[in-house]
Order: C-alpha cells, then structure tokens, then sequence
C-alpha cells in the first residue's frame, strides 16, 4: 500500500507557515535546512520511494522549502497572503517528492517547479472571484499574465488599454483581443452582488434575472478537463526523456512565468547563447516527438 506525504506524518520539525506574524520567523527558519548534493537526493528519493521512509521525505521536503518560498513570492501580486502562497507550494511539493522518480536522471528541483507553481496557481485561481477570472485556458492564461505585461508595458495605472497595447498583449500570449479587454476590465473592477436590485416604480428586480448563462454545459467541462488532464500527463512522462540540462532550459525558456533570455540561460550554464538556442531547440523537438508517440500509443490521436 502506497504510503501517502502529508502534514500529519511528517516530523514535528516541518515548520508550520502562517500568513501574518509567523511569516519573518518561518522565512529564517526554514534557512537551517541544508542543501542536498546530487548524491543525497538520490539515496534519499530511492529510500522513499522503495521503503517508504518518511523521514527520508521529510528531508527532501524541508531542503527545498527555499525554492518554494521563492516561487511563491513572484505571486504576491494577486492580493493574497504570501504565507498562504508559501503553504499551498509546500503541498505541491510534497506532491512532486511523492512522484519523484531519481533514477530519470535529472534534479528534484527541476521537477518540483511544475508541481510548486500548479498548486499556488490553483489557490489562487480558487481564492479569485470566479466571475473575474473565467474558465477557459485564455481567460486563465490572461489572469497569470496580464498584471506582468502591463507591467512591462507601463500601463499598470491606466484603466482600459489602447488598442495598440491590446494588440500587443493579445499577439503576445495569443488570444483573442476581445479577451484582453475583458480580463483587464474585470481585473480593474471590484465585484457586485448580484442580488443586487434593478428598477424603480415598484418595477424591481435583481441583476442576476437578467444575466444570460453562457458557460458550457457540464458534459463539455467534463471534456475539457479529461483532455487538460491528460495533456499534463504526457508533457510530464515526456519531460523524463531530457536529461537535466534540457529540462532546465525549456523549463526556464518556455514554461516559466517570466522566461528567462538566452544571456541569462548562457551564463547560468556556462555556454554561448547560440549554444542554448540550440540545446532549447533540440529538446523542443525530443519533447514534440515523444508527446506525439505517447499519444499514439494511448490512441489519443491516429498514428
């Protein structure tokens, strides 16, 4: 029987997060943990993995809190505690050790990140007004990115934006302009009841009588969520097929929050930025090809 990490069975030294005057204190403390070398992860891993040491787990959990509490602190600016942002990445995680296999080659930390940011983003996309942010994978794209564009086009403070930053932001994540327009509009709005009443004269009624529900019906969802689901799954197994250095690099050149540029990426590994456009390229391919064969293999499109 699989042994499950939570909360509950981690040692009593798992520091607990509290989104106000425990937050200083849980940021030094969490500073003790040592780093892991190469070696130690993979003892580590295997020992969980294979006898379900939890005290092995704990360890691999509590070096990598650091890395949580980073991430976390590049979602502070959706309006929610940062101790809350820290405590949902530690639940992702904990997922990733719980799924960590070490014998695919590369670091936990590389893996973890995916994990980390999916259940911060999660929180946040629950703890959001769901009238603002939608639920379609542009809206949701949007809602992630919308604040950083803005940001680096300096239109933060505007209200609603030019065409030509619409254009801009729209080509950039792409989708459609008219979605654009509509996140930064419920992004910059405060939120109504719609119990709210309507009408004079004694003719009176509420704003929700008069709203149109244009969502997809459960059947679709259902379909949408199923085929998400399903993608994740394959990108996951098709990331184990790169070694350490190409998961890195697509992980920072394409599915990071803020991809990092080439210069960065070249003095972060060592190499010549052509050298990592290269690397980015080829992994790119690996990752295309084996995501297609997994799918055929699983007949989820014809070979």
């Amino acid at each position: 029987m699989e042994t499950a990490i939570t909360r509950s069975n981690l040692p009593a030294s798992m520091p607990n997060v509290t989104p106000e005057g425990n937050l200083a204190r849980y940021l030094d403390e969490i500073r003790r943990f040592p780093m892991l070398s190469a070696e130690e992860e993979y003892s580590l891993a295997k020992n969980w993995r294979d006898k379900g040491d939890i005290e092995a787990a704990h360890k691999l959990v509590t070096s990598h809190l650091r890395l949580v509490a980073k991430i976390a602190m590049g979602y502070r600016g959706y309006g929610l505690p940062l101790g809350e942002l820290i405590a949902e990445g530690n639940l992702g995680m904990m997922h990733a050790v719980k799924r960590f296999e070490p014998e695919k080659g590369f670091r936990l930390s590389t893996y973890a990140m995916w994990w980390i940011r999916a259940s911060i983003q999660e929180y946040i996309l629950r703890s959001w007004s769901l009238v603002k942010i939608g639920t379609t994978a542009a809206q949701k794209k949007l809602f992630f990115n919308l604040r950083r564009i803005k940001g680096q086009i300096k239109a933060i403070e505007d209200g609603d934006l030019s065409p030509e930053q619409v254009e801009r932001i729209a080509d950039e994540l792409n989708v459609p302009h008219d979605e654009v327009v509509s996140m930064n509009r419920r992004m910059a709005g405060g939120d109504h009841s719609l119990n709210a009443t309507i009408g004079d004269d004694g003719e009176t009624s509420e704003w929700q009588d008069w709203l149109v529900d244009e969502r997809e019906t459960q059947d679709t969802r259902f379909e949408d969520a199923e085929e998400y689901d399903a993608r994740r799954k394959l990108m996951l197994e098709s990331m184990k097929d790169l070694n350490e250095r190409e998961v890195a690099i697509i992980q920072a050149r394409r599915l990071n929050e803020a991809p990092e540029t080439l210069e960065e990426l070249s003095q972060k590994f060592g190499i010549s930025r052509e050298r990592v456009r290269q690397i980015e390229a080829r992994a790119f391919e690996k990752l295309q090809l084996s995501v297609r064969q997994k799918a055929e293999e699983l007949r989820l499109i014809e070979a």
